[in-house]
């Protein structure tokens, strides 16, 4: 039997929503000012927080200093390359582990989430010398490649639970009614799964233009995404707390705009076949 929920309950949840909510955004806002701040507020004691003078200085000498354009662009090309590959591979494979699946189809995706608990840094060596003696260091196709590979393990899980959530019974009558496999694929499966296909790419968007480590190991300037953009504002000598601020706001902005006006189709596909 379901229970009623009371106006203050709801005023309860909405408001523990919004703490844990601000509580989250919090850090990002603190970036943001502290971006506009001179570097001696940004380390002043006690902090301020909205009440000093605030000032374009810091954008201005991280636009001076380096090349903002060049690294969006190579964060573009990566996340979205990476992304794409990763989805023209996933897509076929997690339509015969969902609709024709084998006895060890479950062993299989096990395998494949597992290596994502590997340890990046045991794997650097071998990777960086591939890398040396290939001639894809510091090269856009070469993070491409590497960061398809990381996170095609969630691609292909995400595209699986969102395939399982599509009765198998429309693909029959596809086929029954003289549907080719590509044409079952491209014309049945595919736009009926567009949200979960959307989530899928939007997530991998950010998860690979978030990535960090391959990035700062595999690249030094040509092909140096945004990632790189915002460690080089740290040195020897110390931390620049309001350049390197001002650096991680323009380097998260693109991304935050982009979830922002996607939110509804990424909660949307994330929620995809939860509710029948």
């Amino acid at each position: 039997m379901a229970r009623n929920v009371t106006n203050g309950q709801k005023a309860l949840v909405t408001v523990l929503a919004w703490v844990i909510g601000l509580a989250i955004f919090f850090p990002i806002l603190w970036t943001v000012l502290t971006s506009f701040k001179t570097e001696g507020e940004a380390v002043a004691t006690p902090p301020s927080f909205l009440f000093f003078d605030w000032t374009l200085e810091n954008y201005h000498a991280v636009n001076e200093r380096s090349d903002y354009l060049g690294h969006f662009w190579n964060s573009v090309v990566i996340s979205l390359g990476s992304t794409l590959i990763g989805l023209a591979i996933a897509l076929p494979a997690a339509w015969s582990m969902a609709f024709v699946p084998g006895k060890r189809t479950k062993d299989l995706l096990m395998w494949m989430l597992s290596t994502k608990m590997l340890p990046a840094v045991g794997v650097l060596v071998p990777i960086y010398m591939i890398f040396r003696d290939t001639g894809l260091l510091d090269t856009r196709i070469g993070l491409v490649i590497v960061l398809t590979l990381i996170n095609l393990p969630i691609i292909v899980w995400m595209l699986y639970t969102y395939f399982k959530e599509i009765p198998a019974e429309i693909l029959e009558a596809a086929r029954m009614d003289g549907a080719g496999l590509w044409s079952e694929v491209v014309h049945v499966l595919t736009p009926m799964a567009v949200p979960g296909i959307a989530s899928t790419l939007l997530l991998n968007v950010i998860l690979a233009w978030n990535e960090s480590f391959w990035t700062l190991n595999l690249t030094a300037s040509q092909a140096a995404p945004l990632t790189a953009f915002i460690a080089s504002y740290s040195s020897p000598e110390g931390l620049f707390y309001a350049k390197l601020s001002a650096a991680s706001t323009m380097a998260i902005a693109p991304i935050l705009i982009l979830g922002w006006f996607s939110q509804k189709q990424l909660v949307r596909g994330l929620t995809f076949g939860a509710v029948k």
